[in-house]
Protein backbone atom coordinates (compact mmCIF):
# COMPACT_ATOMS: atom_id res chain seq x y z
CA UNK A 1 0.00 0.00 0.00
CA UNK A 2 1.39 3.55 -0.71
CA UNK A 3 2.38 5.91 1.96
CA UNK A 4 -0.42 8.09 3.63
CA UNK A 5 -0.42 10.90 0.61
CA UNK A 6 1.13 14.56 2.84
CA UNK A 7 -2.35 16.12 2.40
CA UNK A 8 -4.66 14.60 4.86
CA UNK A 9 -1.87 15.93 7.57
CA UNK A 10 -1.67 19.01 5.61
CA UNK A 11 -5.57 19.64 5.17
CA UNK A 12 -5.83 18.51 9.10
CA UNK A 13 -3.72 21.29 10.57
CA UNK A 14 -5.36 23.54 8.23
CA UNK A 15 -9.24 22.59 8.50
CA UNK A 16 -9.11 21.22 12.61
CA UNK A 17 -9.10 24.66 14.08
CA UNK A 18 -11.92 25.89 12.42
CA UNK A 19 -13.83 22.86 12.68
CA UNK A 20 -13.01 22.42 16.46
CA UNK A 21 -14.62 26.55 16.29
CA UNK A 22 -17.68 25.36 14.67
CA UNK A 23 -18.14 22.69 17.35
CA UNK A 24 -17.41 24.73 20.71
CA UNK A 25 -20.51 26.84 19.00
CA UNK A 26 -22.73 24.09 20.37
CA UNK A 27 -24.21 23.90 23.67
CA UNK A 28 -22.19 21.48 26.20
CA UNK A 29 -24.44 18.71 26.63
CA UNK A 30 -24.49 18.98 22.48
CA UNK A 31 -20.88 19.22 22.07
CA UNK A 32 -19.66 16.87 24.52
CA UNK A 33 -20.81 13.69 22.47
CA UNK A 34 -19.75 15.45 19.22
CA UNK A 35 -16.08 16.02 20.12
CA UNK A 36 -15.77 12.10 21.45
CA UNK A 37 -17.39 11.38 17.93
CA UNK A 38 -14.49 13.45 16.54
CA UNK A 39 -11.88 11.55 18.60
CA UNK A 40 -10.99 14.97 20.53
CA UNK A 41 -11.90 13.23 24.19
CA UNK A 42 -12.67 9.99 25.34
CA UNK A 43 -15.38 8.43 27.38
CA UNK A 44 -14.97 10.85 30.75
CA UNK A 45 -14.56 13.66 28.39
CA UNK A 46 -10.42 13.86 28.94
CA UNK A 47 -8.55 15.81 25.73
CA UNK A 48 -7.15 12.99 23.81
CA UNK A 49 -4.34 13.46 20.83
CA UNK A 50 -4.54 11.46 17.48
CA UNK A 51 -8.03 10.63 17.39
CA UNK A 52 -10.37 10.95 14.38
CA UNK A 53 -10.82 10.00 10.63
CA UNK A 54 -8.79 9.90 7.82
CA UNK A 55 -9.77 13.34 6.90
CA UNK A 56 -10.67 12.53 2.74
CA UNK A 57 -13.44 15.30 2.51
CA UNK A 58 -11.73 18.02 4.05
CA UNK A 59 -8.90 16.99 2.14
CA UNK A 60 -10.47 16.92 -1.07
CA UNK A 61 -11.79 20.42 -0.42
CA UNK A 62 -8.21 22.07 -0.21
CA UNK A 63 -6.69 20.17 -2.87
CA UNK A 64 -10.00 21.62 -4.84
CA UNK A 65 -9.05 24.82 -3.94
CA UNK A 66 -5.12 24.43 -4.90
CA UNK A 67 -6.75 23.03 -8.38
CA UNK A 68 -7.94 26.40 -9.52
CA UNK A 69 -4.79 28.25 -8.33
CA UNK A 70 -6.31 29.57 -5.33
CA UNK A 71 -5.19 29.63 -2.00
CA UNK A 72 -6.62 26.62 0.25
CA UNK A 73 -7.76 28.72 2.74
CA UNK A 74 -10.49 29.79 0.92
CA UNK A 75 -12.32 26.14 1.07
CA UNK A 76 -11.93 25.88 4.86
CA UNK A 77 -15.86 26.86 5.05
CA UNK A 78 -16.70 23.95 2.76
CA UNK A 79 -14.00 21.42 3.78
CA UNK A 80 -15.84 22.08 7.60
CA UNK A 81 -19.32 22.29 6.43
CA UNK A 82 -18.61 18.65 4.57
CA UNK A 83 -16.65 17.12 7.71
CA UNK A 84 -19.75 18.03 9.95
CA UNK A 85 -22.48 16.71 6.85
CA UNK A 86 -20.36 13.35 7.11
CA UNK A 87 -19.99 13.38 10.50
CA UNK A 88 -23.54 13.26 10.98
CA UNK A 89 -24.15 10.67 9.21
CA UNK A 90 -21.54 8.83 10.98
CA UNK A 91 -23.45 9.42 13.80
CA UNK A 92 -27.20 8.23 12.55
CA UNK A 93 -25.38 5.41 10.42
CA UNK A 94 -24.54 3.83 13.79
CA UNK A 95 -27.82 3.52 14.94
CA UNK A 96 -29.31 2.53 11.78
CA UNK A 97 -26.64 -0.34 11.19
CA UNK A 98 -26.70 -1.08 15.10
CA UNK A 99 -22.15 -0.24 15.37
CA UNK A 100 -21.77 -0.46 18.59
CA UNK A 101 -17.78 0.40 17.96
CA UNK A 102 -16.24 2.91 15.37
CA UNK A 103 -12.42 3.35 15.01
CA UNK A 104 -11.90 0.98 18.07
CA UNK A 105 -13.98 2.37 20.68
CA UNK A 106 -17.84 2.38 21.34
CA UNK A 107 -20.55 4.36 19.21
CA UNK A 108 -21.47 7.98 20.17
CA UNK A 109 -25.22 5.74 20.67
CA UNK A 110 -23.90 2.65 22.64
CA UNK A 111 -21.47 5.41 25.02
CA UNK A 112 -24.21 8.23 25.29
CA UNK A 113 -27.85 6.35 23.99
CA UNK A 114 -29.78 6.74 20.88
CA UNK A 115 -31.60 10.00 21.72
CA UNK A 116 -28.39 11.89 22.36
CA UNK A 117 -26.62 10.80 19.33
CA UNK A 118 -29.23 11.22 17.18
CA UNK A 119 -29.79 15.00 18.22
CA UNK A 120 -25.72 15.11 17.81
CA UNK A 121 -26.00 14.31 14.47
CA UNK A 122 -28.65 16.82 14.13
CA UNK A 123 -26.88 19.60 15.12
CA UNK A 124 -24.01 18.78 12.89
CA UNK A 125 -25.75 19.26 9.91
CA UNK A 126 -27.34 22.08 10.95
CA UNK A 127 -24.05 23.66 11.88
CA UNK A 128 -22.98 23.02 8.59
CA UNK A 129 -25.16 25.12 6.81
CA UNK A 130 -24.72 27.83 9.44
CA UNK A 131 -20.80 27.71 8.52
CA UNK A 132 -21.29 28.44 5.08
CA UNK A 133 -23.69 30.82 4.91
CA UNK A 134 -22.03 32.65 8.14
CA UNK A 135 -20.77 35.14 5.04
CA UNK A 136 -23.45 34.51 2.35
CA UNK A 137 -21.52 36.14 -0.27
CA UNK A 138 -22.67 34.85 -3.92
CA UNK A 139 -20.13 31.49 -3.97
CA UNK A 140 -20.82 30.59 -0.33
CA UNK A 141 -24.58 30.36 -0.94
CA UNK A 142 -24.03 28.41 -4.20
CA UNK A 143 -21.24 26.22 -2.60
CA UNK A 144 -24.77 26.25 0.38
CA UNK A 145 -26.74 24.84 -2.47
CA UNK A 146 -24.74 22.28 -3.79
CA UNK A 147 -24.26 21.24 -0.10
CA UNK A 148 -28.08 20.65 0.02
CA UNK A 149 -28.40 18.93 -2.96
CA UNK A 150 -25.40 16.40 -2.10
CA UNK A 151 -26.92 15.72 1.23
CA UNK A 152 -30.76 15.04 0.19
CA UNK A 153 -28.84 12.60 -2.26
CA UNK A 154 -27.06 11.15 0.40
CA UNK A 155 -29.79 10.36 2.36
CA UNK A 156 -31.70 8.97 -0.56
CA UNK A 157 -28.79 6.38 -0.83
CA UNK A 158 -29.37 6.13 3.20
CA UNK A 159 -32.86 4.72 2.32
CA UNK A 160 -32.25 2.71 -0.57
CA UNK A 161 -29.70 0.68 1.23
CA UNK A 162 -31.85 0.27 4.04
CA UNK A 163 -34.56 -1.04 1.50
CA UNK A 164 -32.56 -3.36 0.17
CA UNK A 165 -32.48 -5.00 3.17
CA UNK A 166 -35.22 -7.01 2.93
CA UNK A 167 -35.00 -7.47 -0.76
CA UNK A 168 -32.86 -10.63 -2.80
CA UNK A 169 -33.40 -9.05 -6.18
CA UNK A 170 -31.14 -6.20 -6.04
CA UNK A 171 -29.41 -5.80 -9.43
CA UNK A 172 -25.92 -4.34 -9.43
CA UNK A 173 -27.11 -1.60 -11.41
CA UNK A 174 -29.29 -0.46 -8.38
CA UNK A 175 -26.37 -1.20 -5.58
CA UNK A 176 -24.23 1.10 -7.70
CA UNK A 177 -26.77 3.98 -8.22
CA UNK A 178 -27.48 3.42 -4.30
CA UNK A 179 -23.69 4.42 -3.75
CA UNK A 180 -23.83 7.10 -5.98
CA UNK A 181 -25.99 8.33 -3.98
CA UNK A 182 -24.84 7.63 -0.40
CA UNK A 183 -20.92 7.96 -1.19
CA UNK A 184 -20.51 9.66 -4.14
CA UNK A 185 -22.85 12.37 -3.66
CA UNK A 186 -20.69 13.92 -1.08
CA UNK A 187 -17.11 13.06 -1.97
CA UNK A 188 -18.13 14.88 -5.64
CA UNK A 189 -19.35 17.74 -3.70
CA UNK A 190 -15.80 17.99 -1.51
CA UNK A 191 -13.86 17.62 -4.41
CA UNK A 192 -15.88 20.71 -5.94
CA UNK A 193 -16.33 23.01 -3.06
CA UNK A 194 -12.93 24.33 -3.21
CA UNK A 195 -13.00 25.36 -6.54
CA UNK A 196 -16.32 26.43 -6.70
CA UNK A 197 -15.23 28.92 -3.13
CA UNK A 198 -12.59 30.31 -5.21
CA UNK A 199 -14.73 31.02 -8.14
CA UNK A 200 -13.23 28.39 -10.50
CA UNK A 201 -15.29 28.16 -14.32
CA UNK A 202 -18.04 25.53 -14.60
CA UNK A 203 -16.24 23.44 -16.61
CA UNK A 204 -13.26 22.52 -13.88
CA UNK A 205 -16.01 22.38 -11.03
CA UNK A 206 -17.44 19.78 -13.00
CA UNK A 207 -14.36 17.87 -13.86
CA UNK A 208 -13.23 18.23 -10.06
CA UNK A 209 -16.98 16.76 -9.19
CA UNK A 210 -16.88 14.38 -11.88
CA UNK A 211 -13.47 12.76 -9.90
CA UNK A 212 -15.02 13.04 -6.95
CA UNK A 213 -17.96 11.07 -7.77
CA UNK A 214 -16.22 8.25 -9.18
CA UNK A 215 -13.56 8.32 -6.37
CA UNK A 216 -16.79 8.27 -4.40
CA UNK A 217 -17.43 5.06 -5.94
CA UNK A 218 -14.11 3.19 -5.72
CA UNK A 219 -14.10 4.33 -1.93
CA UNK A 220 -17.26 2.46 -1.50
CA UNK A 221 -16.29 -0.62 -2.96
CA UNK A 222 -13.44 -1.05 -0.88
CA UNK A 223 -15.74 -0.12 2.22
CA UNK A 224 -18.45 -3.21 0.88
CA UNK A 225 -14.52 -5.43 0.61
CA UNK A 226 -13.81 -4.39 4.05
CA UNK A 227 -17.10 -4.65 5.41
CA UNK A 228 -16.93 -8.51 4.71
CA UNK A 229 -13.07 -9.30 4.94
CA UNK A 230 -11.34 -6.29 6.81
CA UNK A 231 -9.00 -7.41 9.92
CA UNK A 232 -11.08 -6.04 12.85
CA UNK A 233 -7.88 -5.08 14.68
CA UNK A 234 -7.24 -2.61 11.61
CA UNK A 235 -10.62 -1.29 10.85
CA UNK A 236 -12.27 -0.78 13.79
CA UNK A 237 -15.63 -2.46 13.45
CA UNK A 238 -16.84 -6.15 13.99
CA UNK A 239 -15.86 -8.55 11.54
CA UNK A 240 -18.83 -9.28 9.50
CA UNK A 241 -20.88 -6.93 10.55
CA UNK A 242 -22.17 -5.75 6.44
CA UNK A 243 -23.55 -9.47 6.36
CA UNK A 244 -24.92 -9.70 10.29
CA UNK A 245 -27.37 -6.13 9.15
CA UNK A 246 -28.11 -8.35 5.15
CA UNK A 247 -26.52 -5.77 3.40
CA UNK A 248 -26.58 -5.99 0.01
CA UNK A 249 -23.33 -4.41 -0.91
CA UNK A 250 -21.70 -5.07 -4.24
CA UNK A 251 -19.83 -8.71 -3.32
CA UNK A 252 -23.43 -9.35 -1.80
CA UNK A 253 -25.21 -8.75 -5.13
CA UNK A 254 -22.58 -10.20 -7.85
CA UNK A 255 -23.11 -13.41 -5.73
CA UNK A 256 -26.77 -13.54 -5.85
CA UNK A 257 -26.84 -12.79 -9.47
CA UNK A 258 -24.23 -15.62 -10.21
CA UNK A 259 -26.88 -17.82 -10.62
CA UNK A 260 -27.20 -21.72 -9.59
CA UNK A 261 -26.22 -23.58 -5.73
CA UNK A 262 -24.11 -20.46 -4.80
CA UNK A 263 -26.54 -18.25 -4.96
CA UNK A 264 -28.87 -20.55 -3.60
CA UNK A 265 -27.39 -21.65 -0.54
CA UNK A 266 -26.39 -17.94 0.17
CA UNK A 267 -30.39 -17.11 -0.54
CA UNK A 268 -31.53 -19.18 2.18
CA UNK A 269 -28.88 -17.65 4.97
CA UNK A 270 -30.36 -14.54 4.15
CA UNK A 271 -33.39 -15.49 4.78
CA UNK A 272 -32.52 -17.15 8.46
CA UNK A 273 -34.03 -15.13 11.39
CA UNK A 274 -30.40 -14.34 12.62
CA UNK A 275 -27.33 -14.46 11.00
CA UNK A 276 -25.14 -15.59 13.41
CA UNK A 277 -21.59 -16.32 13.41
CA UNK A 278 -21.67 -19.41 11.52
CA UNK A 279 -24.14 -18.49 8.92
CA UNK A 280 -21.81 -14.68 8.50
CA UNK A 281 -18.33 -16.98 7.88
CA UNK A 282 -20.19 -19.71 5.43
CA UNK A 283 -21.53 -16.35 3.59
CA UNK A 284 -18.28 -14.51 3.43
CA UNK A 285 -17.27 -18.40 1.68
CA UNK A 286 -19.88 -18.24 -0.96
CA UNK A 287 -19.68 -14.75 -1.93
CA UNK A 288 -16.01 -15.14 -2.28
CA UNK A 289 -16.25 -18.66 -4.07
CA UNK A 290 -18.80 -16.64 -6.47
CA UNK A 291 -16.35 -14.15 -7.41
CA UNK A 292 -18.02 -11.25 -5.51
CA UNK A 293 -14.90 -10.16 -3.61
CA UNK A 294 -13.05 -10.18 -7.22
CA UNK A 295 -15.93 -7.98 -9.10
CA UNK A 296 -15.85 -5.92 -6.64
CA UNK A 297 -12.42 -5.18 -6.24
CA UNK A 298 -12.61 -4.93 -9.96
CA UNK A 299 -15.23 -2.06 -10.10
CA UNK A 300 -13.16 -0.25 -7.47
CA UNK A 301 -9.47 -0.01 -10.18
CA UNK A 302 -12.61 0.85 -12.62
CA UNK A 303 -13.73 3.83 -10.66
CA UNK A 304 -10.47 4.77 -9.64
CA UNK A 305 -9.30 5.14 -13.79
CA UNK A 306 -12.49 6.75 -14.25
CA UNK A 307 -11.56 9.26 -11.43
CA UNK A 308 -7.75 9.80 -12.97
CA UNK A 309 -9.61 10.14 -16.59
CA UNK A 310 -11.48 12.91 -15.10
CA UNK A 311 -8.09 14.57 -13.43
CA UNK A 312 -6.42 14.31 -16.84
CA UNK A 313 -8.79 16.03 -18.89
CA UNK A 314 -9.31 19.23 -16.27
CA UNK A 315 -7.54 22.33 -16.88
CA UNK A 316 -6.10 22.41 -13.04
CA UNK A 317 -2.77 23.19 -11.31
CA UNK A 318 -0.40 20.01 -12.23
CA UNK A 319 0.49 19.45 -8.79
CA UNK A 320 -3.12 19.68 -6.93
CA UNK A 321 -3.40 16.99 -10.12
CA UNK A 322 -0.98 14.90 -8.94
CA UNK A 323 -1.84 14.76 -4.96
CA UNK A 324 -5.65 14.22 -6.31
CA UNK A 325 -4.33 11.47 -7.81
CA UNK A 326 -2.23 10.11 -5.22
CA UNK A 327 -5.06 10.44 -2.70
CA UNK A 328 -7.56 7.91 -4.93
CA UNK A 329 -4.51 5.51 -5.30
CA UNK A 330 -4.37 5.59 -1.59
CA UNK A 331 -8.01 5.23 -1.10
CA UNK A 332 -8.43 2.17 -3.26
CA UNK A 333 -5.07 1.19 -1.34
CA UNK A 334 -6.28 1.27 1.92
CA UNK A 335 -6.79 -1.42 4.22
CA UNK A 336 -9.18 0.86 7.06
Amino acid sequence: MSGTPPILERARVLTEPALVAAVDRLSPDLALPVRYHFGWVDETGAAVEGGGGKGVRPALAVLSAEAAGADPALALPGAVAVELVHNFSLLHDDIIDGDTERRHRPTVWALHGVADAIIAGDALQTLAFEVLLADPVPARVAACRRLADATAAMIRGQRADMAFDDRLDVTVAECVAMEADKTGALLAYSAAVGAELAGAPDNTVDALAAYGLALGLAFQAVDDVLGIWGDPSVTGKAAGNDLRERKKSVPVVHALAAGGSIAAELRQLFERTEMDDDAVARATALIDEAGGRRSTEDAARDHLDAALAALAGADIDAGAAAELAALATFIVERKH
